[in-house]
């Protein structure tokens, strides 16, 4: 089989190698100029890090499996490290169970913990499907929790379409979760090269810079158009791309589901400091006036001698496109976040930001309502040759690598099938 794949992503790149290695001949078109996706790296102080913040959990067995099977089990490392919560000014550590308590009044505190491991539970988290998440968590985690915790993070996160986020997707959050985090050393990069080194060593190939323009069948060939003039010709084809550049390219009518799901674009600052942000690896800001949601000081995982000797900090949002956060340059828009940084830590100084990093990505989270089981697409298009696989599609789980991976193998075992 001739098999093509639009999308160097963690998805397109499992789906290319599981191929190649069953004989297939594959060509995997990347509208960028890198590997990895949305786990794409860039480069501090010489060392390959992920443009937004990656790790995974003890949990993500597919991916922990791939990484073994490319020969990397040895350079991925498990920690524990600390979280915190950013909330009414202050700084509150919420690593272990006992913090979480003591966050909490003792009757608030026991409430939270029950609905959390009510969530542990639940083995089938579709069974929130039609229950909003804010809706649960006050009626079973209470609302001072929900005030607290919860509701700031889910408007931090989805802003005016909080109170629509289906409880599902919060399920998948909680119950899947580990406190322990796996990184690989080196970066994810290594595990996107060692992918991409297996496809091409058997005769498949990686083309960069072949952004998608058209889709068309005729026949049993698949025929794919990309802005620069090319075109390939292939047996199936394994579309990985946002569904909305999916249904563009496809030519699909405006009525169709593919167009109906919506999505949060991303931004991510990486700064590399000569001092240290903030005490903990994960910050969640459950401040709603601030204009960020996350903080994350990598080099509290990471030894920072791997980023000679800085301290490596990300900024991350999830914002609609047309969010000032989203358009607003990105020079201009670091200097807007300095005031808020420095309410995370008094002594924090512009002077400190030695370099930095901006990154944005215009499909980042899809809005998971209630009516989002309903707008999902299936894996067969009305192209029967051709076969979509996007991270809308494995709810009610969230975006992630290892579900990227998970999917990946299931779809392309049924497409070689």
């Amino acid at each position: 089989m001739n098999l093509g794949i639009i999308g160097a992503g963690a998805t397109g790149l499992t789906a290319a190698y599981d191929a190649v290695r069953a004989g297939h001949t594959v060509t995997v078109l990347e509208a960028a100029d890198e590997l990895g996706g949305l786990a794409a790296s860039l480069s501090v102080q010489g060392r390959p890090l992920e443009r937004y913040y990656h790790h995974i959990f003890r949990s993500d067995r597919d991916v922990i499996d791939l990484i073994g099977e490319l020969g990397l089990a040895d350079d991925l490392r498990f920690t524990k490290p600390t979280t915190g919560i950013y909330r009414d000014g202050r700084l509150r550590p919420f690593t272990t169970p006992a913090q979480m308590l003591r966050f909490f009044p003792p009757l608030t505190g026991l409430r939270f913990a029950a609905s959390s491991a009510l969530l542990k539970a639940v083995r089938n988290g579709e069974r929130f499907n039609d229950v909003t998440a804010l809706s649960w968590l006050r009626r079973w985690a209470g609302r001072r929790a929900t005030a607290e915790i919860w509701e700031p993070l889910l408007r931090g996160k989805f802003g005016e379409r909080a109170e629509e986020v289906s409880m599902a997707w919060l399920w998948a959050r909680v119950h899947c979760r580990t406190f322990e985090l796996g990184y690989v050393e080196g970066g994810f990069e290594k595990v996107y090269a060692a992918l991409a080194d297996a496809v091409t060593e058997r005769g498949g190939k990686i083309e960069f810079g072949k952004r998608l323009a058209r889709i068309a069948q005729h026949g049993d060939t698949v025929t794919v158009s990309t802005e620069d003039g090319s075109s390939y010709d292939v047996d199936q084809l394994i579309v990985t791309t946002p569904q909305p550049v999916f249904a563009k390219a496809a030519g699909l009518p405006a009525d169709d589901t593919v167009w109906r799901n919506q999505y949060l674009g991303a931004t991510c600052f990486v700064l590399e400091l000569d001092d240290s942000l903030i005490p903990y690896y994960w910050l969640n800001v459950n401040d709603t006036d601030f204009p960020f949601l996350a903080v994350v000081e990598h080099t509290r995982m990471v030894d920072r001698s791997h980023y000679g000797g800085r301290h490596v900090v990300y900024v991350g949002n999830y914002v609609p496109r047309d969010d000032w956060r989203f358009t607003t340059g990105p020079a201009e828009l670091l200097e807007a976040y300095v005031p808020w940084l420095r309410r995370l830590n008094p002594a924090f100084d512009r002077s400190w930001i030695k370099d930095w990093h901006f990154s944005r990505a215009p499909f980042a989270q899809p809005v998971v309502t209630p009516a989002y089981r309903a707008l999902i697409p299936p894996h067969e298009t009305a192209m029967s040759r051709v076969t979509l696989a996007t991270m809308a599609q494995v709810y009610p789980q969230d975006r992630g690598q290892n579900y990227a991976v998970a999917m990946a193998r299931r779809v392309t075992r049924r497409v070689l099938g």
